[in-house]
């Protein structure tokens, strides 16, 4: 948090806020702020837990009566020191205000029951109490809301109802309803905190430190005093601590946890490198073009950051009904308390007992759990099939979305390469001898191309010769000598450079580099004999999942970091739309592209560093299991099985589960409708009233449970855009 200079509040100014954790708490922020004079603009964010403020130009308030308001709402400052501590040990739910609220009115209600059981006599008296403790602090809100002139809210409406059926002698309902919106609460509280916590280990990518050279001597500082202009020495092994461009040396560089590319890029002086990226063979000199507070890596951090920020939660729908439903109700009930004995001989107990009978029936047991009963029954039957999604907000925005981004590398296809083309040039002896020298001369290495080389050897069952003499060529290969030959293993570019190359082969090495294929030639001193040809082919399951979207009227695209002719192969093989050579924040832009374009809502699929910002900017970011941890943080949901398939599956759920949401509404609210007429005509009474509730109550419960036996069957509409999900009884 920005300390104040001398009690007033800088030109803008960011607060942390604590226990800000939904829609419904931006918007009494944003509204109770916005009346405080002096203040131009209040921006309020529950996923990043703080407030933006803009004082007006001419007048300032207090730092005092900003923190006095937010206070009075129910929430808290948070300090730097409170600030860091946090960020380096989140604490458990338990040790949270709304986790032990949890835990006390949990055990309060469960001992009531235990009491009415054991001693009779004691009555209402244990709910009573569980009721009060439990409502204390929604009270307190509800309080502070109204005192800001916005009694609109829906702990007004839980205050009314639970009060309400406190004083119609129905504790144990006032007690469960006050339970269960505490537990909706800190449920609320933990995602959000998830959230905010998701892109901490995007920093650990940058290593700490760095070889800086000065005067011909080398010493290690701090990354983060690194300047423009300053030149480091990156080892092999190393992580590059910053962006800049190469002086000298010439390298293979990891570059996926930037670009998602699987094999590594060839690197040599003049050309840029990224912080993050890992230095495979050779020491480079790099000169730094770029501070740390602007490399790639804090530039993702704050892309992320941005659009996580802007993408506020959808407003709870229970919340959002209050602001009608609540005045309506409680109006009624004052009219039927006060007008029939005005113009009728109705006796005033008369009418206040059913005026009383009226707030029952409007207690909003059925209502507030018919939503989060269904979500939370569609995030069990996702969990069984391997389909995380966090927090029903992304369950409902799933099945709206159109389009559908996804990463290549890792995701549509294997993330590791493979052997696809072996082809002898000229030793005559077949396929098998030129992948069993090459192989021979890569037994010892790590290199992607040299494990997909082993491997495909192995596969076959070949007997791999020793290698002697072996050496690294920095950028090129490797060479060695294989049964007493000097074999060379080298790249087509490198074999160019040292021999003239005759009109077939050159041809033959364009057909497979347009294919997208990454190439080795075995060379014997300058003569070539034979090629193997690598490329990340698609997974086993990719063009099934691929069509399952299409069948939902979900359209697919391919974005990638790795090389625009390997991307555009991997497409047309899979017969979707596909764009190569995307930065991180190319990939954000693209789908903030389309959602301007009205292809939206778009879904982001990936699983590597470099699909944060997208992941985040997209209405819903789905991970891949086998990705990062900052993919799996930053995304709304997560495929733990890594099926391309579970994306449709996922949608599919979202949309059974929404039916599922609006048919328990309707059932909430029209039992409600229906006895909320009768009491007023006086047919039914206040035992009624209590079945009435209960009853609902039950039949949402029962109607959310049907999601729990769901089972994925996508349809072949494509027009609607709709799945054919059928039900199945869950079994004990």
């Amino acid at each position: 948090m920005t300390e104040p200079t001398q009690g007033t509040i800088p030109s803008t100014l960011t607060l942390q806020v604590e226990g800000m954790d939904c829609g419904g708490c931006e918007r009494k922020v944003e509204a109770a702020l916005g009346r405080l004079e002096g203040i131009g603009e209040v921006s309020a964010s529950s996923v990043t837990g703080s407030v933006r403020i803009h004082p007006q130009q001419d007048t300032t308030p207090s730092h005092e009566a900003i923190e006095r308001i937010l206070n009075e709402l129910g929430y808290q400052l948070a300090t730097d020191d409170e600030g860091d501590e946090a960020d380096a040990a989140p604490a458990s739910w338990w040790q949270t205000a709304k986790g032990r609220l949890v835990l006390v009115t949990g055990g309060l209600l469960a001992l009531a029951f235990v009491l009415r059981l054991v001693w009779p006599s004691l009555g209402n008296w244990p709910f009573v109490a569980a009721t009060l403790v439990g409502l204390v602090p929604i009270a307190q809100g509800a309080w502070g809301a109204l005192k800001m002139r916005n009694p609109f809210t829906i702990e007004m409406l839980m205050s009314i109802a639970a009060l309400g059926a406190l004083a119609i002698n129905a504790a144990a309902e006032a007690a469960v309803v006050v339970f269960l919106f505490a537990v909706g609460e800190l449920l609320e509280g933990v995602a959000a905190s998830r959230a905010r916590r998701s892109i901490s280990a995007l920093a650990d990518l940058t290593p700490s430190t760095a070889r800086l050279m000065e005067d011909g001597d080398t010493r290690e500082v701090s990354a983060a005093s690194l300047t423009p202009g300053q030149r480091v020495l990156v080892r092999p092994g190393d992580r590059v601590p910053c962006d800049g461009r190469i002086l000298t040396g010439e390298s293979d560089l990891d570059e996926s946890p930037i670009n998602g590319e699987s094999v590594p890029r060839t690197r040599a002086p003049g050309d840029d490198v990224f912080a993050g990226t890992v230095n495979l063979d050779a020491a480079l000199e790099v000169e730094v073009t770029r501070g740390a507070e602007d490399n790639t890596i804090a530039r993702v951090i704050r892309l992320v950051e941005e659009a996580q920020a802007a993408k506020a939660p959808v407003a709870r729908f229970i919340d959002r009904f209050a602001r009608y439903y609540m005045p309506a109700v409680v109006g009624l009930a004052l009219l039927m308390a006060v007008v029939p004995p005005l113009v009728s001989t109705m006796a005033w107990s008369e009418s206040i007992y059913r005026a009383l009978a009226l707030l029952l029936i409007a207690c909003p047991c059925a209502l507030v759990i018919s939503t989060p009963a269904a979500i939370a029954a569609g995030l069990s039957a996702g969990a069984r099939r391997g389909l995380l999604i966090k927090g029903g907000a992304v369950l409902e925005q799933l099945g709206k979305l159109r389009t559908v981004a996804l990463d290549k590398t890792g995701t549509l296809t294997a993330g590791t390469p493979k052997v696809t083309d072996v082809e002898d040039w000229a030793t005559g002896q077949g396929t098998q001898e030129i992948l069993r020298l090459a192989a021979g001369m890569e037994r010892d290495s790590s290199h992607p191309i040299a494990t997909a080389i082993l491997a495909h050897a192995e596969q076959l069952g070949l007997s791999l010769p020793l290698a002697s003499e072996s050496r690294a060529l920095s950028g090129r290969g490797v060479s060695g000598r294989v049964e007493g030959r000097e074999l060379s293993l080298i790249t087509p570019r490198h074999l160019a450079e040292q021999a003239a190359l005759d009109h077939d082969l050159t041809a033959r090495i364009a057909e497979l580099e347009h294919a997208g294929k990454t190439l080795a030639v075995l060379v014997e001193g300058e003569r070539p004999l034979g090629l193997i040809a690598v490329r990340d082919e698609p997974r086993d399951d990719a063009r099934e999942g691929l069509t399952a979207l299409s069948r939902l009227g979900v359209q697919a695209v391919m974005l990638s970091g790795d090389n625009a002719r390997t991307v555009a192969a991997i497409g047309d093989s899979l017969g979707i739309e596909a764009h190569g050579e995307l930065m991180p924040e190319e990939k954000a832009q693209r789908v903030r592209d389309w959602q301007a374009a009205g292809r939206g809502p778009v879904g982001k699929v990936g699983d590597g560093i470099n699909d944060a910002p997208a992941l985040a900017a997209a209405e819903v970011g789905i991970a891949m299991g086998g990705g990062t941890d900052v993919a799996l943080e930053t995304a709304d949901a997560a495929l733990l099985k890594n099926r391309v398939g579970g994306i449709a599956e996922l949608i599919a759920l979202s949309r059974a589960t929404l039916r599922n949401v609006k048919t328990n509404v309707a059932l909430a609210l029209g039992l409600k409708a229906i006895f909320l007429v009768t009491t007023a005509l006086g047919i039914t009474g206040m035992w009624i009233a209590v079945m009435a509730d209960t009853g609902a109550t039950v039949l949402v419960t029962l109607n959310a449970m049907r999601l729990l036996g769901y089972r994925f069957s996508p349809g072949n509409n494509a027009t609607t855009g709709s799945a054919s999900p059928r039900y199945q009884e869950a079994t004990s």
